[in-house]
């Protein structure tokens, strides 16, 4: 993964994670539902943001690797791939 792209992916994370934390504290102080929802919903769209990069950076990664490899190790890492992004769609 490029320096670049893993650290864009990082910081997503990171926003997150702060997120996450805010929600624990709105959760404690008793805040209204209304605005839980709100902000989980904003995390929730977060993660996916987050996923979608990845999966937009391991296509990359997958192209650059087999690039004038034998069909068999496309083919594979092919399967790898489809089995990731079938997760990943599970999740959303």
């Amino acid at each position: 993964m490029k320096e670049k792209d893993l650290k864009k992916i990082v910081n997503r994370l990171r926003r997150i994670e702060g997120q996450i934390r805010g929600l624990e504290k709105m959760v404690e102080n008793g805040t209204p539902c209304l605005d839980i929802l709100t902000q989980v919903s904003a995390v929730t769209s977060a993660i996916k943001k987050a996923g979608t990069e990845v999966v937009r950076v391991y296509i990359e990664k997958c192209l650059a690797e087999t690039s004038g490899k034998p069909e068999m190790e496309k083919a594979k890492k092919m399967g790898e791939f489809q089995r990731a992004i079938a997760r990943y769609i599970d999740m959303t």
